[in-house]
């Protein structure tokens, strides 16, 4: 008797028996279930960058190359980034139609899915400018006012001071940005498109960019309002110079000519 009550587990035995089992079970999840997301995730963009290939192959290797290495019809695309391709291609810049002195925005052809996997793709041949998030770009808590500041130094040379677009030499323009998405913007900015310069974070930081979008939407929003009337494009004074002079003084000799045909008429009747 007293051997089997020797033997005899205590009452709290098959809970902490239990409860190191748990434990156990917990710290073998916590070792690998991190490592199955991240080879998930893995395997998820490996087959997202796989699908970019393939897109790539049709509709951009003939002038960027097959490697994306560039070619005379193309420039090279390694290292531009995730930016630039969502840039391009989500405002259907690229494709192009033809090779010219400047590739004109024109319709979509890819959906958002494809340009993401397009994307994935090009990053994958050299690390760029990734895709900002819409926090980046987002004009909630932005400076207008600085952004006004920064865009009449850094931008209005060629897009004008309310970013209407202007003429550049050899065929080239400054295309408007009125109604431009405030992403493609940001893009535009971080990578610096066909004529564009770029403006990195060492130049413009993320703040100062969300600055100059805040205040492009405050002077070409919908609820945008001119305050002078007819605002000539808003072009500035050298064209609301020229209006006045044309217009305006052409008038006055119109005016006076026929004052004085009337006044030559009266004398002779």
């Amino acid at each position: 008797m007293k051997k089997l009550s020797a033997r005899r587990r205590h009452p709290l035995a098959a809970v902490v028996v239990l409860l190191l089992a748990l434990a156990c079970t917990g710290g073998l999840y916590a070792a690998f279930a991190p490592a199955e997301k991240a080879q998930a995730d893995e395997t998820a963009q490996s087959l997202t960058i796989e699908e970019g290939k393939k897109l790539y192959a049709v509709g951009c290797a003939s002038c960027h190359g097959t490697g994306g290495q560039g070619t005379t019809d193309g420039p090279s695309l390694v290292g531009v980034g995730a930016a630039a391709v969502d840039f391009q291609v989500g405002t259907g810049r690229m494709p192009a139609q033809q090779p010219g002195a400047q590739v004109p925005k024109k319709k979509v052809i890819y959906t958002q899915a494809e340009i993401d996997q397009l994307a994935a793709y090009i990053s994958s041949l050299g690390a760029g400018p990734a895709i900002p998030t819409k926090n980046e770009y987002s004009p909630d808590g932005a400076d207008i006012a600085k952004g006004g500041e920064l865009f009449r130094t850094n931008c209005a040379q060629c897009h004008n001071f309310t970013g209407k677009g202007g003429a550049l030499t050899h065929g080239k323009f400054a295309p408007s940005l009125e109604g431009v998405d405030p992403k493609h913007i940001y893009e535009a900015m971080q990578t610096g498109p066909q004529n564009m310069p770029s403006f990195p974070d060492t130049t413009l930081s993320e703040q100062n960019k969300k600055d100059i979008i805040a205040y492009l939407d405050a002077v070409n929003g919908d609820d945008t309002e001119s305050p002078g009337g007819l605002e000539l494009g808003g072009l500035g004074p050298v064209s609301e110079g020229l209006f006045a002079w044309v217009f305006g003084l052409g008038s006055l000799i119109a005016v006076a000519i026929w004052l004085a045909a009337r006044t030559a008429k009266a004398k002779k009747s």
